[in-house]
């Protein structure tokens, strides 16, 4: 588990899952000879063997007043394309309750996006039955990322993601389709990071003149800092995506904002920075 500081606000991670390898799929041009040169990433994001290292997590806002969980990952008992998300049993509500975060303490549950590692959590298996996990929780999807799912469910890729995990909340009328400037509350709004998929957003903290944003999957991995140009083989509009990530580390280099990566492996948050030899990094050494 890992924690930050911004401002008055506590970000807390809820791992599910952290692999090494396997994202071959997701970024195809990440192969081990093309990612191996780029020596920063070794330890955290890399192994010696040039596999990419990450992850996928929840990420719990805590203002002090609203408990916000931003994503919820694959979830269980769920049929799925990909094997090893298929029919996960985790201990992801154990160990959210274990962090202080039982999941009817939840006030809101913003979805970046709604693909298949990122809503699994909203709903769960009872008797059967997909039941909304965030009992007292409003859920907020982008209203322009909704119109896309709702008219373009497609069950081949990853499975039946909208069916399980989407539509039961909206048929419990516990969702709220939101601007892609929505502001959650004083500290939390969103921005539009669109490519990856129509109506994807990213979250910004702000506190006491600290910042934090949590990216979604305009950027899955730090290699696509160096190479901003290696786009996903799940993005909507790569051309697009790649315009989203471009300018958004250009805004945020050198600047005093923590990137919170939603795939990043451990240690997860760090600060851009510019690579001599062109591209950025990300600056792990000063968290505090």
């Amino acid at each position: 588990m890992n924690q930050w500081k911004i401002g008055d606000v506590l970000v807390t991670r809820i791992v599910e899952m952290e692999v090494a390898g396997g994202t071959k799929f997701i970024l195809p041009e990440a192969t081990r000879e093309a990612c191996l040169p780029i020596g920063w990433m070794q330890p955290n994001f890399m192994d010696s063997e040039g596999n990419l290292i990450m992850s996928i997590h929840a990420l719990i806002i805590d203002t002090g007043e609203k408990r916000i969980i931003v994503d919820t990952c694959v979830g269980n008992d769920k049929k799925r394309n990909i094997p090893s998300w298929s029919n996960l049993q985790t201990n992801f509500l154990k160990d959210l309750k274990e962090a202080g975060y039982p999941k009817e303490s939840i006030d809101l549950v913003m979805c970046t996006h709604l693909h298949v590692d990122h809503v699994g959590w909203n709903t769960m298996l009872v008797n059967n039955e997909w039941i909304p996990t965030f009992s007292n929780a409003r859920y907020l999807i982008a209203e322009k990322e909704w119109r896309y799912w709702d008219a373009n469910e497609d069950e081949d890729l990853y499975g039946p993601v909208i069916a399980d995990s989407v539509r039961p909340i909206v048929d419990a009328e516990m969702v709220d389709f939101v601007d892609d400037h929505f502001r959650l509350c004083k500290e939390v709004s969103l921005i539009p990071t669109p490519g990856h998929t129509p109506g994807h957003v990213s979250v910004l903290i702000t506190s006491k003149k600290k910042k934090a944003l949590i990216t979604g999957d305009f950027i899955h991995h730090p290699v696509q800092m160096t190479k901003t140009d290696w786009c996903s083989s799940a993005d909507y509009d790569q051309a697009q995506g790649q315009i989203t990530r471009e300018t958004l580390l250009e805004k945020y280099v050198n600047q005093d904002i923590l990137i919170i990566g939603t795939h990043f492996a451990t240690p997860t948050a760090g600060h851009i920075k510019y690579l001599e030899e062109g591209g950025y990094w990300l600056d792990v050494s000063n968290l505090k």
